[in-house]
């Protein structure tokens, strides 16, 4: 077995009772650190934002990480979400509630022989009678596949409990075996209100904070932090510090009274006029979209940054964007549905300020696409018939023919006739003649009505050669028929 490492050396995990001078050492170190740090929430109750993981103390709803944790069955979980989130925070506070021995490293620093150490460590610790180490390994994604390999025994036999955190999706970037072993927790932005409540207590607190300065903030100054800080709370503290420092570096007996310029000189970005949650969130939107739906990019690119310079989730952007690549270009240009994903997902993985780039490119791609409302128009039309009672039944040979082979039907599935048997048509190929939605007059509902824009001229065209092809097809029949 294994031997304790001595506490006294630099490398090992310093436990306050055999280390005398451990809370000497931790007050000197933690003189030095910033707000942001010192700030740290050190329970689930202080612990701002993320209410779908740690819920809200005053509501009966119990989300399972504080489930896991009150129930002391905590296992293994990977949290990943934009940075400024609260991920390690957040591991700090589960393991000591836990009451877990704590163990931070950075992937991108930690060897294997390392993570064997703390493994041996652990299950000494577990044969003592204690708990099993809380190893935090952040931007797990950058393990190796064989620093990842090297944690799944010990993860899975329960004899280490793992905490990774990840900027990036797990499922793409962390290895699916260690991700199956884990419970896996998607940490959102933090919104405006979230950041305005960490950065007023960073203002109040006495010991951690500025709680005992002669400070006044004006409230046009904190929801300027927290609009700008794209749900980073560590980008709205270390504004909030830069602001109180440069004014104590003035004058450091004097009262210090921040406002809204100050607060703009300590995050070097100007307040825009924005109402992210009023009617210029929506009017600002709208004069995206339909300066994007008039080919204009040049408006297209200015309502967006000023949308992304007020600090608009990019997110909302995206989504936006996906919908009117549907509705307003649709099959005039079937490629601009995907340059619309790709650019949701880019966004929703790197994040800004660099998806400004992404958004960006795809707005100009949008405004100066072909347009087509046409399949817009398709569905609604469908769907209002249904709607108000024109519901159509399904011909019996489009029925599931497995009821003529399991249940003795005579009808269902008879009289299909296979498509790829019949008469090939040009930048088609086989096209039956057969209908597969019949009204009451024995014709097929026209919902779609291709224009003669961009790529949906060739559909306008496919389109009226398969509807002729099914003219034919009932002339035909009726001549049988008589």
């Amino acid at each position: 077995m294994s031997q304790r490492p001595d506490p006294r050396s630099p490398d090992a995990y310093h436990d306050p009772v055999t280390d005398l001078w451990a809370p000497q050492r931790e007050k000197r170190l933690s003189s030095v650190e910033p707000l942001a740090a010192r700030m740290r929430p050190r329970s689930l109750d202080e612990f701002s934002g993320q209410r779908h993981i740690v819920g809200d103390p005053d509501s009966p709803e119990v989300p399972l990480l504080r489930r896991m944790i009150r129930a002391g069955r905590l296992t293994s979980i990977i949290l990943h979400g934009p940075p400024g989130t609260g991920k390690t925070t957040l591991a700090e506070i589960v393991a000591a509630e836990s009451a877990r021995p704590f163990v931070r490293e950075n992937a991108a620093s930690i060897g294997v022989k390392r993570i064997r150490e703390i493994v041996e460590e652990s299950k000494l610790r577990i044969a003592e009678g204690g708990e099993p180490i809380v190893l935090f390994l952040d931007e797990i994604h950058r393990f190796t596949k064989s620093q990842q390999d090297s944690l799944l025994d010990d993860v899975e036999r329960g004899r280490l409990t793992l905490i990774g955190a990840t900027t990036e999706n797990p499922m793409f970037t962390v290895n699916s075996a260690l991700v199956s072993r884990s419970t896996v927790f998607r940490l959102e932005p933090l919104d405006n209100a979230d950041v305005e409540t960490v950065v007023r207590r960073a203002i109040n607190e006495p010991d951690r904070g500025f709680g005992k300065l002669d400070l006044t903030v004006s409230d046009d100054a904190v929801a300027h932090w927290a609009r700008v800080s794209d749900g980073d709370a560590r980008r709205a503290l270390n504004a909030l510090e830069v602001a109180v420092l440069s004014a104590q570096a003035e004058d450091a007996s004097a009262p210090i009274r921040i406002d809204l310029d100050d607060a703009q000189a300590s995050s070097q970005q100007k307040a825009v006029v924005y109402d992210a949650k009023g009617d210029q969130h929506y009017d600002h939107a709208s004069a995206l979209i339909k300066s994007i739906r008039g080919s204009d990019p040049d408006a297209a690119v200015y309502w967006l940054g000023l949308m992304l310079e007020a600090g608009e989730d990019p997110r909302f952007i995206a989504r936006r964007l996906a919908i009117l690549a549907s509705e307003d270009i649709g099959n005039a240009d079937p490629r601009a549905i995907s340059v619309a994903d790709a650019c949701w997902s880019i966004a929703e993985r790197i994040g800004m300020p660099e998806a400004r780039i992404t958004l960006g490119q795809c707005a100009i791609y949008l405004a100066l696409a072909p347009k087509s409302n046409a399949s817009y128009k398709a569905i609604n039309a469908a769907m209002d018939d249904i709607r108000n009672g024109r519901t159509l039944e399904i011909p019996l040979y489009l029925r599931d023919k497995r009821k003529t082979e399991s249940f003795g039907s005579q009808v269902e599935g008879k009289g299909y006739r296979y498509s790829h048997d019949a008469e090939h048509i040009a930048s088609i190929g086989p096209v039956s003649a057969q209908r597969y939605l019949v009204d009451e007059h024995g014709r097929t509902p026209s919902y779609y009505r291709p224009t003669s824009n961009g790529a949906e001229r060739v559909l306008a065209e496919r389109l009226e050669e398969v509807r002729r092809i099914r003219e034919a097809g009932d002339a035909t029949q009726e001549q049988a028929d008589n």
